[in-house]
This record gives C-alpha cells, sequence and structure tokens, in this order.
C-alpha cells in the first residue's frame, strides 16, 4: 500500500488522507458558521429549557415543602384536636361516672323511703287489725262472760246496760290484772 501513496504522491494525485486547502478552509468556515448558529439560535433555547426546567424543580421543592410543612401543621392541629377529643370523652365518661352514682344514691334513698312507708303502713294496718281483733275478743268475752255469770249467778242478766256495765267491770280488771302483771315481770 506504501507503494500505491507514493505512486499517487508521484504522479501529483492527492492523497484521500489529507483534505486539500479548499475543502479545509470551506469545512472550517462551515464549522464556524454552525457554531455561530448554535450560539445564537439554539444554545439560548436550550439555556432556556434548562433554566425553565430548573425553576419548575425549584418550585416543585418549594411546594414540596410547603406542602409539608401544611401537612405538619395539619398534623399538629389533628393530634390536639385529639388530645382534646380525648379530654372531653374523658370529661363526659367521669360526668356519667357522677351522674349514675347521683342516680344510684337517688334510687337507694327513694326505695328506703318507700320500704319506710310499707313498714309504717304495715304497722298501722297492724295496729288496726290489732284493735279490730281486741274490741271482737272484747265482745266475745263479753257474751262469754254475760253467759257465764248468768250459769254462776243463776239468773239471767238480759237487761243490756246491766250486762254492759258488768262486762265493762269485768274487762277493766282484766286489763289492770294484766299491766300489774305485766309490769312486775
Amino acid at each position: 500500500m506504501l507503494k500505491t501513496d507514493l505512486v499517487l504522491a508521484a504522479e501529483g494525485g492527492s492523497n484521500p488522507i489529507i483534505p486539500d486547502i479548499p475543502e479545509l478552509i470551506l469545512g472550517i468556515v462551515a464549522f464556524l458558521i454552525l457554531l455561530f448558529l448554535l450560539k445564537k439560535y439554539v444554545v439560548p433555547r436550550f439555556e432556556a429549557a434548562y433554566e425553565e426546567r430548573a425553576q419548575k424543580i425549584e418550585g416543585g421543592i418549594e411546594k414540596a415543602e410547603k406542602a409539608q410543612a401544611e401537612a405538619e401543621e395539619a398534623l399538629a392541629e389533628y393530634r390536639a384536636q385529639l388530645a382534646d377529643a380525648r379530654s372531653e370523652a374523658a370529661k363526659i365518661r367521669d360526668d356519667a361516672r357522677l351522674e349514675a352514682e347521683q342516680i344510684k344514691a337517688e334510687l337507694r334513698a327513694e326505695a328506703e323511703a318507700e320500704s319506710q312507708r310499707i313498714v309504717a303502713q304495715g304497722q298501722a294496718q297492724l295496729q288496726a287489725q290489732k284493735a279490730q281483733i281486741i274490741a271482737e275478743l272484747r265482745a266475745d268475752m263479753g257474751r262469754n262472760a254475760v253467759e257465764l255469770a248468768s250459769r254462776i249467778v243463776g239468773e239471767s242478766l238480759e237487761d243490756e246496760a246491766r250486762r254492759r256495765g258488768t262486762v265493762d267491770r269485768f274487762l277493766a280488771e282484766l286489763e289492770t290484772a294484766s299491766a300489774t302483771n305485766g309490769a312486775g315481770k
């Protein structure tokens, strides 16, 4: 191959590896024009796009930081509201417990009053029944006493006023005797 290059060089042919001077100048001028056009039109557009992209990224970061700050604020507010709700729930629970104790005490007092009323009513009823039984027993004792006295005396005690006087006297003596015996115990 060296031989072919030497032969071409000797014949005055151009070497394909070494460019011609006019081509070299034309290539340099075209390259400089291309550099000028790139610098004048393309590079500013790339720089503007780059600047816009950088601003969007910075704006996005600022927005993200702002959103994060707002989220932290909202979280703090939520936690405060949650704490308030918990304290309010505890207060309501304590109030309900206190109210339940008061209601229980009121119901207990009402039940106690009702039981005392029932006991008092029962005692009054017992006293009334006792008085009625005593009256019935007196009447029976009176009849029995009159009948016995009639048999013992042998005469009829049919006179009502007499009979009542005798029965009343007999019962009065019985009461004083039982009162004396009861006091002696």
